[in-house]
């Protein structure tokens, strides 16, 4: 090791707590310029996950969100047990993250503009759907429709349709679907933003339905994930299958957006659409 990368060594040593090291590229860098850049890598662009209240603070104006639907809890109808009760695995979910289920909805304003405005929190289950979540979206949904709203949501969900709930769980797909369908009919506009990951139920429904489809760079983004779909298929995927930047080569997502630059870029939009 040089003298040089030997006193970085010691430095990352001495304060812990000042340094990150980026999952992709391995580098440590310091959390102040990761946090000035929205949780990004300064070094390779790698969008570190972020909570709801985070996205909800990044993209909207001060003081303008107001939650609705916030009284909606998960329920355990099936009785599930798996490794541990259903019930212990909310439970826990709600005490590490503070939130009751893993979708957070309500009004809002980007650039003045008054929007319907919800995200899934990854946090909690990998933000998965069950029926509170579907239940939250269908809601927002609504709203948008009466009030004759724009609805942005962006979905973070690495765990799919929620299997804990069974079918409750995967009607929540076609239930979703069905209210941006009649929203879609009247007229409203609609914006999905795809974060890494975004998989399973979610992306097989409502994430993909929108009228721009938004993804973060290299996002991982499908219904099976890629070692899934290549022990089915007995073949090799091509390079980067299943990112952001495959599906926007392959026409399926409109924009790949950094987090840095996506305030404006939803602002652009909502401001065209008008």
């Amino acid at each position: 090791m040089s003298p040089k990368n030997k006193a970085k060594f010691h430095r990352w040593r001495e304060m812990p707590d000042l340094w990150v090291q980026c999952p992709d590229c391995r580098k440590m860098v310091t959390k102040t310029k990761v946090s000035a850049m929205i949780e990004v890598c300064p070094k390779c662009g790698y969008h570190f996950e972020i909570s709801s209240r985070e996205r909800i603070d990044t993209l909207l104006d001060p003081g303008s969100f107001c939650e609705l639907f916030a009284d909606l809890e998960p329920d355990d109808p099936l009785r599930f047990t798996g490794r541990k009760p259903y019930r212990e695995r909310l439970k826990k979910a709600q005490e590490d993250t503070g939130l009751r289920d893993a979708c957070v909805i309500g009004r809002g304003r980007i650039s003045e503009i008054q929007i319907v405005f919800g995200v899934s929190d990854s946090r909690f289950m990998r933000g998965s759907m069950g029926s509170v979540v579907g239940e939250k979206i269908c809601r927002g949904v609504e709203c948008a429709t009466a009030e004759r709203l724009p609805f942005v949501f962006v979905s973070g969900s690495g765990g799919g349709a929620r299997m804990d709930e069974g079918i409750l769980s995967l009607m929540q797909m076609a239930k979703t679907s069905a209210a941006l369908a009649r929203f879609q009919r009247e007229g409203g506009f609609f914006i999905s933003i795809l974060t890494n990951p975004t998989m399973g139920g979610a992306m097989a429904s409502f994430a993909a339905l929108g009228d721009i489809v938004i993804a973060e760079p290299k996002a991982l983004i499908g219904f099976a994930g890629p070692n899934v779909v290549k022990e089915t298929m007995k073949k090799e995927l091509p390079e980067g299958f299943q990112t952001a930047e495959f599906f926007l080569e392959h026409g399926f997502v409109d924009l790949v957006v950094s987090r840095p630059d996506l305030r404006a870029k939803v602002a652009a939009l909502l401001a065209y659409a008008r």
